[in-house]
């Protein structure tokens, strides 16, 4: 937006990333830079490059707008031109480049794509000649927008609710929006959304919870562990999420084993994507174990995703070993 506010040429941007809210936010914003809301329905064109559309992308960026002094030109499902035989690539990377080595003046082409293969000639031409822009968020500006976006809504959310909120979604903006659409009416007329809130609302909090049983486990607690074990099954927790959610704490665990031990729990956070509360968790539990031990936990819940899947087990009575697994 700075690059497009100072007036400086930019040949094409590219919307790098899944993320819809995100992609919807900045398609918005760069159309409300470029062309008038007048002329928004015959100089703003979105167009497919499934089965090789480039052509016509490049047809229609290089025709005068009507009505208008500047026209955006959206390209949709980049990512799907690796999936192209070779002969068409080459011929379409020819075409496109040539575009972007001499572009149209009054257009700008928004090239949109999920994901893009870092090796191909296709990432390489657009990261020279276009302005590539990521759509990713870390764990801060998530924390932001999260209270910012309660705030459209007519909300407040405590600091640390918007970043336990962000942490839990990985993140992910239209998640985030998604689940505080669900706060923002379940606490509407009681005050601010708080960390209790998100817990007892936001399904996926459940990931918070496995530091308490990590806790447990790291001090070989077992019977408390079963007692842990027993009340997320009775609150209607499926096992196979309670494995993953372990699984994601002991590759936490793993990774903050590899930072010293006195490392600050703000400095983890950014290493670990994690708030500072959860990162001081995971290295104060990650160095009561060895990495050996570490590893021997994330392969046993390798092995107990894999039975829950497929060998249909007694699902209470394997937990029961798989925590008995690891307390050992």
């Amino acid at each position: 937006m700075e690059r497009l506010s100072a007036g400086k040429p930019i040949p094409a941007v590219v919307l790098l990333g899944s993320d819809p809210y995100l992609r919807d936010l900045c398609r918005a914003k760069i159309i409300e830079a470029c062309v008038p809301d007048s002329a928004r329905d015959w100089a703003v064109a979105r167009l497919s490059t499934e089965g090789g559309g480039w052509n016509d992308v490049v047809e229609r960026a290089q025709t005068l707008p009507m009505l208008s002094p500047r026209q955006v030109v959206i390209a949709e499902g980049a990512e799907s031109f690796e999936d192209l035989p070779e002969k068409t690539r080459e011929e379409l990377l020819e075409s496109l480049g040539k575009y972007l080595a001499d572009p149209a003046p009054f257009t700008l082409l928004v090239i949109e794509a999920a994901n893009l293969d870092r090796r191909q000639r296709f990432f390489k031409l657009l990261a020279e000649q276009a302005l590539m822009v990521e759509l990713t968020l870390g764990e801060e500006s998530a924390s932001s927008l999260a209270t910012q976006m309660a705030r459209e809504m007519g909300a407040e959310i405590e600091a640390p609710a918007a970043a336990l909120l962000a942490e839990i979604l990985n993140n992910e903006p239209a998640r985030i929006r998604l689940e505080i659409d669900k706060l923002a009416a379940y606490t509407h007329g009681r005050g601010a959304i708080t960390t209790t809130d998100v817990r007892a609302l936001v399904v996926s909090a459940r990931k918070n919870d496995v530091w308490q049983f990590a806790d447990m486990l790291s001090a070989r607690r077992r019977g408390e562990a079963l007692a842990f074990l027993d009340n997320l099954l009775r609150e209607g927790e499926e096992p196979i999420a309670i494995v993953g959610a372990l699984a994601w704490a002991y590759r936490k665990l793993i990774e903050a084993r590899a930072l010293p031990a006195t490392t600050n729990p703000y400095n983890a956070a950014r290493t670990l994507g994690m708030n500072p509360n959860s990162a001081g968790s995971a290295l104060r539990n990650a160095h009561r174990f060895s990495k050996k031990d570490l590893l021997r936990g994330l392969a046993s819940l390798s092995e107990a995703d894999s039975a829950l899947k497929s060998s249909n087990p007694n699902p209470r009575a394997y937990m029961e070993f798989l925590v008995a697994r690891l307390t050992s």
